[in-house]
């Protein structure tokens, strides 16, 4: 049995499996972040129980429960796809986590997060396109309930870093170590960038 059915039986979920049934230019294929990485950011000390973290393309929900529960954080998760937050919202009743979680089919470009959202995570989810105008919601978020953010980017395209690299308002602050969990792949990073006030 691997590390991550592991992980999924011992909090009473299943997020496992890919999932292409929707994708397309914009909306890449669902596969969740594997609990190693999630273990490695939950003992970064970047994200607490004061938190409210935004997972983007959240799936069937793994990073939201597992994050909820190893730090303790408020979390939301938006998906395109109504049959995968119909997972997530399974999952998140499964685990008994009640409201600290909540999950909601949106359009991530249309969406504008909650004033109180500080932390935001992306694992590859759409195009660079749709990053962009996410990036623009949280920015006039903040502008409206001026706070400081941190972004977090697992797995980024040359795409997302080329852009992230150059945006203005954000600031590369840490990388968290992940290359030996998957040898041999240089995308095999979690990048943590951060907006202040």
């Amino acid at each position: 049995m691997t590390e991550d059915r592991k992980w999924d039986r011992k909090l009473g979920i299943r997020t496992g499996g890919r999932d292409a049934s929707l994708g397309d230019e914009h909306h890449l294929p669902y596969e969740p972040t594997p609990y190693a990485v999630l273990e490695r950011l939950a003992a970064s000390g970047r994200i607490g129980g004061e938190n409210l973290l935004l997972d983007y393309g959240c799936g069937k929900g793994r990073v939201s429960l597992f994050l909820c529960r190893a730090v303790g954080c408020r979390t939301m998760g938006i998906d395109f796809n109504p049959a995968m937050t119909e997972e997530a919202e399974r999952n998140r009743l499964a685990m008994g986590v009640g409201e600290r979680v909540r999950f909601l089919t949106e359009n991530a470009a249309r969406f504008t997060p909650p004033a109180v959202a500080d932390c935001f995570y992306f694992f590859n989810p759409f195009s660079l396109e749709t990053l962009q105008s996410c990036l623009a919601r949280i920015a006039q978020s903040r502008y409206d309930a001026p706070r400081p953010v941190r972004l977090f980017f697992y797995y980024p395209s040359d795409d997302y870093l080329r852009f992230l690299m150059n945006e203005d308002g954000l600031t590369l602050k840490d990388e968290i170590s992940v290359a030996d969990l998957f040898p041999g792949d240089r995308r095999e990073r979690l990048l943590c960038f951060s907006a202040e006030e």
